[in-house]
């Protein structure tokens, strides 16, 4: 429910701050004076395109703001979704639009995208105008208000379950048919592929093996010279290092008992002497083994060129990679072999989800048919208290060629509202003041459905008469007994039932004019429908007229 709406330097209005009340309020006012303007800053909070011409002249910006009471909405979802913080009370919407034509949007005072200013309006406002009865044209629309009536939504979640399901399932069959015969063309070379791996009968570690050996082969010289020079002082036999360790060691020793330190030191040059004989062996060793090769050396080269070229051709660095992308290409190549056996698994799976969906389409067909002859017969009172004494109407739901988000349902609104005159689509044959009530009749029956956002009419009664205008307006009452009911009119008739009357008027200086918007008394409720009576000149008969309207004795 729209609570309070606050603008600022937009069009003609300076500033308007105003309290709005549940129920149905009517708005009044003559042409001109600014009823359209409140309606153009609302349609900013709903996300419309901003306007730098809006901004009132010699100001920067304007800026449009509108509390609503959203207790009844559940709007959780939303927020959560959305991360906006919100306290299930209240929702602040607020647009500002700069002279540069850029604008910013805010809920809550969070800033937010157009996009999510527009879905959260959808929850908040429904304007409704004279264009928007194209929607009775619409299939979506129609739908929508079948399903509403019907309150299948349960029916609704499990088909749309369903039929994501299937689209899935078609979408993966599509994708292995198409993958399968991209594999088939290219089957060969993926044999060719294995064929290579096997013949490099890769092993993990290897590669780093055969570079360190490499490495070796093609340095022996100067590996074998430099283990020779470290090994010769050891084993010289005119330098007797290894001896003279041993023999100075066992001297050491030999004075230990007089002179007790020597034993430690005796123990390090033992320690020392051990230690390098041992590496005088390793390094005799190792020294032999060192021999240039080159046909080890040709073997260990072609056998890394084998690794380098297969990386290079696959684009990885290691073994381990190459291992990975060969166990891969056998997996596809198994894959082919049995494409045949997984497409008809893919095939039986995409059969048992249609299958599915059908039955579930069904079950939601069925609920919109009972709905739409409840819904049917219920407008039809509702069209014959409206002034349409032989209307006749019917939904005609037909099956589609396939399935879609909706289900397998086109429907159309069957309509005659002569005694005479066949149903035929309600686009084609009805005037705009018959698809006028008619709207106005859904909604009153939507609104004992589901909890509805705030709605207002904008002059949908025009060329209506009096009798018929007073027969709307009760109709309005009825849906205000379920949501907020806002009524932009000109006819008296509708004004004088509303619960609460606001007045639109224009105030012209010397250098400007502004709209103003004001919650009217009673006394001033009385002069406003006698002058919508009369017009400017007021009359005795035409304020009493008005009372009656009122009901004021």
């Amino acid at each position: 429910m729209l609570t309070h709406l606050y603008i600022t330097n937009y069009a003609l209005i300076e500033e308007l701050d105003i309290d709005f009340h549940g129920g149905f309020s009517v708005i009044t006012g003559e042409t001109g004076a600014g009823k359209s303007i409140i309606l153009g800053a609302l349609g900013l909070l709903l996300g419309k395109r901003a306007d730098a011409q809006a901004i009132k002249n010699g100001e920067k910006k304007c800026s449009i703001e509108a509390s609503f009471d959203i207790r009844a909405l559940n709007l959780k979802s939303f927020f959560a979704n959305n991360d906006i913080d919100n306290d299930d009370t209240e929702c602040i919407l607020r647009r500002e639009v700069i002279n540069t034509g850029k604008s910013r949007a805010f809920i809550n005072d969070t800033p937010v995208s157009l996009t999510q200013l527009k879905e959260l309006g959808t929850y908040l406002i429904d304007i409704h105008s004279q264009h928007q009865n194209l929607l009775m044209n619409q299939e979506d629309f129609l739908l929508d208000i079948v399903d509403t009536i019907a309150g299948n939504q349960s029916l609704r979640e499990t088909y749309l379950h369903t039929f994501e399901a299937w689209k899935r399932a078609q979408t993966l069959l599509l994708e292995l048919q198409a993958r399968a015969e991209k594999d088939q063309a290219n089957q060969d070379y993926l044999k060719f592929q294995i064929q290579q791996f096997q013949e490099a009968n890769l092993s993990e570690g290897e590669q780093e093996e055969l570079e360190q050996e490499a490495s070796t082969l093609n340095h022996a010289e100067d590996i074998k010279q430099a283990l020779f020079a470290a090994c010769a002082p050891l084993v010289s036999e005119e330098l007797r290092l290894l001896e003279e360790l041993k023999n100075g060691t066992q001297k050491l020793e030999s004075i230990s008992a007089v002179y007790p330190q020597a034993q430690e030191m005796a123990e390090r040059l033992n320690s020392a002497y051990i230690e390098l004989e041992d590496l005088s062996s390793e390094l005799e060793k190792v020294q032999m083994e060192i021999e240039f090769d080159p046909i080890r050396q040709n073997f260990v080269e072609e056998r890394l060129n084998t690794i380098y070229s297969l990386e290079q051709k696959h684009k990885v660095s290691t073994i381990a990679e190459l291992l990975q992308i060969y166990d891969d290409l056998q997996k596809r190549l198994n894959e082919i072999e049995n494409i045949d056996e997984t497409l008809k698994e893919k095939e039986k799976e995409v059969e048992q989800q249609l299958g599915a969906l059908a039955k579930s389409a069904k079950a939601l067909t069925k609920s919109r048919e009972t709905a739409a002859k409840t819904i049917a017969k219920s407008l039809i009172e509702q069209l014959q208290t409206l002034g349409m004494p032989h209307v006749k109407l019917e939904f005609s739901l037909t099956p589609k060629s396939s399935f879609d988000r909706n289900g397998s349902d086109t429907i159309s609104l069957l309509f005659s509202a002569n005694k005479n005159r066949p149903l035929q689509d309600v686009a084609a044959i009805a005037s705009g003041g018959e698809i006028a009530r008619l709207m106005l009749s859904l909604k009153a029956l939507i609104a004992k459905s589901k909890a509805l956002p705030t709605i207002i009419f904008d002059e949908i009664d025009t060329g209506v008469s009096g009798t018929m205008a007073e027969k709307m307006a009760l109709t309005m009452q009825q849906i205000a007994d379920n949501c907020q009911v806002l009524c932009i009119t000109h006819l008296p008739q509708i004004a004088a039932l509303g619960a609460h009357h606001y007045r639109v008027y224009k105030v012209e200086g010397d250098d400007k004019t502004t709209s103003h918007i004001s919650l009217l008394s009673q006394e001033e409720r009385i002069k406003e429908i006698a002058n919508m009576l009369t017009g400017s000149e007021m009359t005795e008969a035409a304020i009493n007229n008005a009372k009656s309207l009122l009901r004021i004795n």
